[in-house]
């Protein structure tokens, strides 16, 4: 894809979403359930949609979260239910439609004091304390929705489901509520529950709490928060406009830190945000052109933070000082730092303990897990797979290459089952408070042990039918004997950690590898590469690839 001509700049008046008239369409369009693309879906992240296309309206609200209800009751989960938003337009709307629902069926909603933004992590971690000393079954077992649509632009809305266990929800589960949801849309919404919201807020089911105080004080309970007061070290943070807005603060107030807001703005339409690679208004912390604003003020700390609007993900700017590894960091490097210090600076975490990566991040990690001795956990592309072991203590850490991850705490308990983005951005500048050594100065040490890794991830087009094809790649279909001149070493379409169908298929040798899965939402294909030789070999791993990917999809 071509970088847009105005990626990284400011957007202008034209570039904005028209809040009202999205704001109409949420209530007056209705979906069409003979076009698949205004169902329900549920993607890794829960249901995405935009008003405007009528895939994300107030009559999808109403079924997923009348599904939600009805699959709360099939299990048995009879305690309360803690409702999330983010900031982006659409998500104030749907958390009153969820609301409304909710206590017309007697459920007890969870929700921030004033009806305020509620992060992703912090619903997790809440969950995770409440349910950990019931026993499995329990029926006052509370769980959760979040109203995001993540990083995606303004005119987007979001909603994902939070089981007891914390984290993102299994595909069992998103499937059912899926089927559920659709089933009510093509019913003309018959059988949904439903009471006005000013009704509702006199029920007494409506539970506004302290949502901050809880997560902010169990912090240092996973990161060393007295090395980062004691190391003074200076933090400046871009919220990106999102959840997490007005916790800084309260962290910084709460354990004594030198933490500086450098935009405090809320805006449903983002208009401070820079343009993304492809002109979109985008709120990706990974990406260093929607970080433009931030990087230009990483001279002026130790250390500046970034997340997307509902906190899960996580971006690093760390300073130039001279010595190189300045800049926003590729999340797939920063995902190596964090697993490297914490293998070594948590005492307390058994060495039985594995580390989990999805099979599209850098292998940097598989070379530090074997000189540390410890199991590499690899799965296929989203979180939920790290779901069980986070809360069984099994993993110590999981995390995505798209800058997602979450680890236990310091006493090898859970912390939270969904990815974090506060405990990450934290957890760089305990790393810059023990060792000395930013995130990216600790990443040039990792290189110069380990080799250098050239990574890359390309998006193309794809009809629908080669799409569907896919599934049936397997080694024999790709007949991959070398791979950019060395020879392959494994073909895989299962993860090795767990067994589970990864969409799509990864090819390995021992300098690099590719792979290669259809977008669940678009007609795209992603296609993902590393070397560790040179920049060149990279090219050459992805032009291979692509041979290799067309030659086998057409002989299907």
């Amino acid at each position: 894809m071509a970088l847009h001509p105005r990626a990284g700049k400011p957007a202008t008046q034209d570039d904005l979403v028209n809040i009202p008239k999205l704001m109409s369409h949420y209530y007056r369009r209705v979906p069409d359930q003979n076009n698949p693309a205004q169902k329900v879906t549920f993607g890794t992240s829960g249901h995405r949609g935009c008003a405007f296309d009528a895939s994300f309206n107030e009559q999808h609200i109403l079924a997923i979260t009348q599904a939600v209800v009805d699959y709360r009751k099939q299990q048995g989960i009879g305690g309360a239910l803690v409702l999330g938003m983010d900031t982006h337009a659409l998500s104030q709307a749907a958390y009153i439609t969820a609301i409304e629902v909710l206590v017309a069926n007697g459920v007890e909603v969870i929700a921030q004091l004033d009806d305020a933004f509620t992060p992703t992590p912090v619903v997790s971690q809440y969950l995770v304390a409440a349910n950990r000393n019931k026993a499995k079954g329990d029926p006052m077992m509370i769980d959760g929705l979040i109203i995001t649509p993540s990083h995606n632009p303004p005119k987007d809305g979001g909603i994902k489901y939070n089981p007891p266990h914390g984290g993102p929800a299994e595909a069992e589960i998103t499937a059912w509520i899926e089927q559920r949801a659709n089933d009510y849309l093509a019913a003309q919404l018959e059988g949904i529950r439903r009471v006005n919201i000013e009704i509702a807020l006199t029920t007494g089911r409506v539970k506004y709490t302290d949502l901050y105080l809880p997560y902010i004080a169990a912090l240092d309970q996973v990161v060393d928060m007295q090395a980062i007061r004691e190391a003074n070290i200076r933090i400046g943070v871009d919220p990106l406009g999102g959840s997490g807005i007005y916790y800084w603060q309260r962290i910084a107030a709460h354990y004594g830190l030198d933490i500086t807001v450098v935009n405090n703005t809320v805006d449903p339409a983002f208009a401070f945000m820079p343009l993304d690679k492809d002109g979109k208004i985008r709120m990706d912390c990974s990406s260093p052109y929607a970080m433009a604003g931030l990087l230009t003020r990483q001279q002026e700390f130790d250390l500046c933070l970034g997340n997307d609007p509902d906190y899960d993900r996580h971006g690093i700017v760390c300073p130039e000082r001279g010595q190189g590894g300045g800049g926003l960091m590729n999340p797939n490097h920063y995902l190596a730092v964090a697993i490297d210090y914490l293998l070594t600076h948590r005492p307390q975490w058994q060495e039985s303990l594995a580390v989990g990566k999805t099979l599209v991040s850098s292998a940097m990690i598989d070379r530090i897990c074997q000189h540390r001795a410890r199991q590499l956990l690899e799965v296929p592309v989203g979180f939920k797979w790290f779901v069980d072991g986070l809360a069984n203590q099994t993993i110590a850490f999981g995390g995505e290459e798209s800058a997602g991850a979450a680890f236990l705490q310091r006493d090898g308990q859970t912390w939270c089952t969904d990815k974090d983005g506060f405990i990450l951005g934290l957890l760089a500048a305990e790393i810059l408070a023990v060792t000395g050594m930013t995130p990216g100065e600790y990443y040039q040490q990792l290189t110069a042990q380990f080799g250098t890794s050239y990574y890359g991830r390309i998006d193309s087009p794809i009809s629908a039918k080669k799409k569907a094809k896919f599934a049936a790649l397997s080694a024999e279909s790709l007949g991959a004997d070398l791979l950019a001149g060395d020879k392959v070493t494994a073909v895989l379409t299962k993860a090795p950690g767990n067994g589970a169908a990864i969409g799509g298929i990864k090819v390995c040798t021992d300098n690099g590898w590719f792979a290669a899965r259809p977008s669940g939402t678009e007609a795209l294909f992603k296609l993902y590469a590393e070397s560790f030789v040179s920049e060149q070999h990279l090219k050459q791993i992805f032009a291979d690839a692509r041979i290799l990917i067309d030659t086998a999809l057409k002989a299907l």
